[in-house]
């Protein structure tokens, strides 16, 4: 019922931080019974209340303006603190009875549930889109946070989602409604039969989460090819929610959670997160990262525990892991604005670095994607060519950094997918080998093309430093 990290550094240090990072939003979770059971409780009290004492000194001596507001005042004053510093605001009903979510019989999940009451649920719904009415940095509230367990259903899934988003409608029609799916905000296949149609014009948005881990697919990254896994998980993906931005009716999707682990040595999040931040790019989606927060102040009965996903260390200063930011900077861009005049053109990605290439002194680099070379291709067996120019990208042997040329019509200059990839670029040398594009950043900053690795299906070697994706952009 209090935002994270207030007894580790000052409000608006931490907001401050999160705008420096690039980012525009931050989905802040909220309880039911803080507005309904907990509104005059102070911040003092509560933590008082969980035998937190190391957590309030905290608050005393870096927010102490705080310590004596209630939980509800508490969590405006961290609004108003991140909306000065030009960041928005999503406010998601994360739980109805305070806890660490989720399980599947946590009482938490679905409508009916022991602490999910539907009308104690809409009464707070109300009462938040009416407190932050007239903000207009809160930009969106969900209804709530990843439907599950063993009564979830259909029909009371459409009926209480149009209750509920008619009830943040009415209180405040300036918000987006977030509207969430089942089975942990996976599947929202249902909607294939059956339409949802809530009467709230344009203010819909629909949300979904994705980990390693989801269906528990965790150990197939490990004992898989990543290639087949990728695909095969994309797939997935785009049956059960990608199917709701394209087609005769789409909607806006925005993937509020997905994420992993960052101390970097989680193979099956390291592999997983290559491949949906690809996916994420390709479709220039709005996303959330789990999580923000080095540490909480409580946890499964644990005081002060680490958050390995979060961005921020425990001590809520340094990053976690400054390379995982950095994988991020090509989808913290906007790629396809509609607006726009420009005409599009191709980004050279690498997703597992988070690089872009570019031409500098006549040698391609991956560096920094903010300042990447415009490049176009005509589709299987054409040239990738640098835009403005008649020059081309040329493969030069195993092991060697790939070339520009104006000889664009050679074998060497002809670019199509590896079998069995959906990333890997070859071509191919003189001797009917294929060779890919390769980018190590250990080694050197040059794009290289090496023989190319592409496992069956039961080998799990790992290509992704093979991984290339062209990415339409359209920004000047």
């Amino acid at each position: 019922m209090l935002p994270e990290g207030l007894s580790k550094s000052p409000l608006d240090d931490i907001s401050r931080h999160i705008s420096l990072l690039g980012f525009n939003c931050i989905r802040l979770t909220w309880a039911v019974y803080m507005y309904t059971r907990h509104a005059h409780v102070t911040v003092a009290q509560h933590l008082q209340d969980l035998n937190l004492t190391d957590a309030l000194a905290g608050i005393q001596r870096h927010n102490p303006q705080l310590a004596s507001l209630t939980l509800v005042d508490a969590q405006k004053a961290v609004i108003e603190s991140v909306a000065s510093h030009g960041v928005m605001v999503l406010l998601d009903c994360q739980v109805s009875k305070p806890m660490w979510c989720c399980n599947d019989n946590d009482g938490n999940g679905f409508w009916g549930d022991a602490y999910f009451d539907p009308h104690e649920w809409l009464r707070a719904l109300s009462t938040v889109a009416k407190r932050y009415k007239d903000m207009h940095m809160v930009m969106a509230m969900s209804l709530r946070n990843e439907l599950r367990g063993p009564r979830q259903n259909e029909t009371l899934w459409y009926h209480w989602v149009e209750e509920g988003a008619k009830t943040i409608h009415r209180a405040n029609p300036n918000v987006l409604v977030l509207v969430s799916g089942l089975n942990y905000d996976l599947d929202f296949r249902f909607l294939k039969t059956k339409p949802l149609k809530l009467g709230i014009g344009k203010k819909m948005v629909y949300e979904a989460h994705q980990y390693a881990f989801s269906d528990g697919q965790d150990g197939l990254w490990l004992n898989k090819s990543v290639n087949w896994m990728c695909k095969n998980m994309i797939e997935d993906v785009e049956d059960r929610v990608g199917f709701l931005f394209r087609g005769r009716h789409p909607a806006p999707l925005f993937i509020t959670e997905f994420g992993g682990d960052q101390m970097g040595d989680n193979t099956a999040d390291n592999y997983f997160l290559t491949c949906y931040i690809s996916w994420l790019a390709e479709n220039d989606l709005d996303w959330a990262l789990w999580a923000l927060q080095g540490s909480y102040y409580l946890r499964g009965g644990k005081h002060d525990p680490e958050e390995t996903f979060g961005l921020f260390n425990s001590s809520w200063g340094p990053l976690r892991n400054p390379q995982f930011h950095t994988k991020l900077q090509l989808i913290q861009r906007t790629l396809i604005d509609p607006r726009s005049k420009v005409k599009n053109y191709l980004i050279l990605y690498h997703p597992q670095s988070g690089y872009c290439a570019k031409v500098a002194e006549n040698e391609v680099r991956a560096t920094d994607c903010w300042d990447a070379s415009q490049w176009s291709y005509e589709g299987e067996g054409t040239p990738i060519r640098l835009k403005g120019s008649d020059l081309c990208l040329t493969a030069t042997g195993d092991g060697l950094p790939v070339a520009l040329t104006r000889e664009c019509l050679t074998g060497q200059s002809a670019w199509e997918l590896a079998p069995n990839s959906q990333f890997q670029l070859a071509s191919r040398d003189d001797y009917g080998n294929d060779l890919c594009l390769e980018f190590n950043p250990y080694y050197s900053k040059r794009i290289l093309t090496s023989k190319c690795i592409v496992p069956e299906e039961d080998d799990p070697q790992n290509p992704q430093g093979q991984w290339f994706k062209l990415i339409q952009s359209n920004i000047h």
